[in-house]
């Protein structure tokens, strides 16, 4: 009975006997808790110890492999949470892929480089949030489709069935990486596209961007990459001017990858996209920073010492002056003209005039009777749909006249004639056509009023050096991709992700005008 009463009258001892086990779980809780944490941070720590011992073991056995594959991975892991990244990695590496410097092989493998890897897998990200999103459907704009890669495809299926019949010369002297039909396909068709699927890239990514300007900062880099690599390797060198500028020195600049004349190339395009957007900034930090870069990519120009780049740079200039037509332009550039007149060194003179004097065929280094003369023939062979890509390793005069009356070429040294060459006339037709849509998109978001200056200038620059190309296009180069066309298919790219922001922004007003009427009708 007592016991009793006593637990009634007492009440607070069984609160404090729950109170105590409410605490006691509350504390065996934490407890786990951080118990998991500390499990979960000493998994972590071992794991990366275990990847670093593993990875650091591969570098041992593999050397600087296995350090390129590390890092590739490693872009490919932020990759996945924001495929931007990888298109801006991409910008910076895409101009210095060709380079002797840079892998072009892992573990003995061809084509597995960490540039690839970047590829595929900002490829793969952007793919994911395509789908995710419903913008997958305007990932590849149509004349891009029909006017360039379908005739790319179709003369790269034709030119497959050829590599037999390849001149055997080129294999004597190892101006190959191929030797069938898969490696054809390999080198001829699916790494020039892969310049295309980085424009589309670059396209999503300005797409999504709510300052597309901001692509320029990488962009910019690369130029100064590019131009400061020809500067620091001809200054190293020791080799006097006038050498360079020989007929004997073409290919002095090859070990970086590209020919003298292609670098010329990618120079005079990278400085029409420098100058039409720094007439158009304001601000005076910018300007003098677009100007420094301007005399760089000039000085690095005129190093390659390549006519064609001298007569796209010309092109570049005078577009300038009937683009703008006011009287500061016309006062900079004639204070231009009389500094590089009296800077020049007389090495830049004596290359312009070669040949000069001495007929046509000697001003175009032996092109006309040497190369284009004896090509006639082929490419009336198969005039409509052409011969294949790369058809003029097939070529009879290749085949029969090689090393004799004609020097062993792996190009026509005119991109219209080996695009008739491997496409026909109706390839020409294509391709021109959709080089003439894209300077049209270039032109027109040059002076599209909505855009920032940069834009605006970035943009008809970008059709300033799209004119120079095709110009310098009937002394050599080539108008399927190629690595000296990256900044080309980094402003296409570009011009195509602007032109999608429009359609998306007036697709909304339309949703938003049409659900505001609904409202109002309701």
């Amino acid at each position: 009975m007592s016991s009793v009463l006593e637990q009634r009258i007492s009440p607070g001892s069984a609160l404090r006997r729950r109170c105590a086990a409410v605490f006691r779980a509350v504390g065996f809780s934490r407890g786990s808790r951080s118990g998991r944490r500390i499990a979960f941070t000493l998994s972590v720590f071992a794991g990366i110890t275990l990847l670093g011992a593993l990875w650091g073991s591969v570098v041992a056995v593999a050397e600087l492999n296995a350090l390129y594959l590390c890092i590739a991975l490693i872009g490919c892991a932020f990759i996945l949470l924001d495929f931007r990244i990888g298109v801006v990695l991409l910008i910076l590496l895409m101009p210095i892929s060709s380079s002797r410097v840079f892998p072009h092989a892992m573990f003995g493998v061809t084509g597995l480089n960490p540039l690839n890897l970047l590829l595929v897998g900002t490829f793969g990200s952007c793919l994911l949030h395509g789908v995710s999103d419903g913008s997958l459907r305007r990932f590849a704009p149509r004349p891009l489709l029909w006017l360039y890669i379908l005739p790319i495809l179709i003369a790269g299926a034709l030119g497959s069935r050829h590599v037999g019949d390849i001149a055997p010369a080129f294999f004597m002297y190892d101006q190959l990486e191929f030797h069938d039909a898969a490696g054809y396909v390999r080198d001829l068709v699916i790494k020039p596209l892969s310049l295309v699927i980085f424009a589309l890239l670059v396209g999503a990514a300005v797409s999504k961007s709510e300052k597309p300007e901001k692509f320029l900062v990488p962009t910019l880099i690369s130029i100064w990459v590019m131009g400061s690599m020809v500067i620091v390797f001809v200054s190293q060198s020791g080799v006097a001017l006038g050498q360079l500028a020989s007929d004997d020195s073409r290919d002095f600049l090859s070990p970086l990858g590209l020919h003298a004349n292609d670098l010329g190339r990618l120079y005079a395009f990278a400085y029409a996209l420098l100058l039409f957007t720094w007439a158009e900034l304001k601000d005076t930090g910018s300007k003098f920073a677009l100007l420094a870069s301007m005399g760089m990519v000039v000085v690095a120009l005129v190093l390659t010492f390549s006519r064609g780049a001298f007569l796209g740079f010309i092109v570049v200039n005078v577009l300038f002056l009937l683009w703008r037509r006011n009287a500061k332009a016309l006062m900079f550039f004639g204070l231009l003209a009389t500094v590089a007149a009296l800077l020049l060194p007389g090495a830049v003179y004596d290359r312009v005039e070669s040949g000069f004097g001495s007929g046509l065929d000697a001003i175009s280094a032996g092109r006309i009777e040497g190369i284009w003369l004896p090509l006639l023939s082929d490419a009336l062979r198969s005039p409509i749909y052409g011969n294949g890509l790369g058809s003029i390793l097939w070529s009879d005069a290749m085949r029969t006249r090689v090393g004799v009356s004609i020097p062993g070429v792996a190009q026509a040294h005119n991109a219209y004639l080996e695009i008739v060459l491997d496409m026909g006339i109706v390839g020409l037709i294509f391709v021109c056509a959709y080089f003439v849509h894209v300077f049209k998109g270039f032109y027109a978001l040059g002076v599209d009023p909505v855009l920032g200056p940069s834009l605006r200038g970035f943009y008809r620059g970008a059709a300033a050096g799209l004119a120079s190309f095709l110009v310098a296009g009937i002394a050599g180069g080539y108008l399927t991709p190629r690595p000296e066309q990256i900044f080309l298919w980094l402003a296409i790219g570009m011009m195509y992700g602007q032109r999608a922001r429009k359609t998306g922004d007036l697709n909304a007003s339309r949703q938003y005008a049409q659900a505001g009427a609904h409202t109002q009708s309701a």
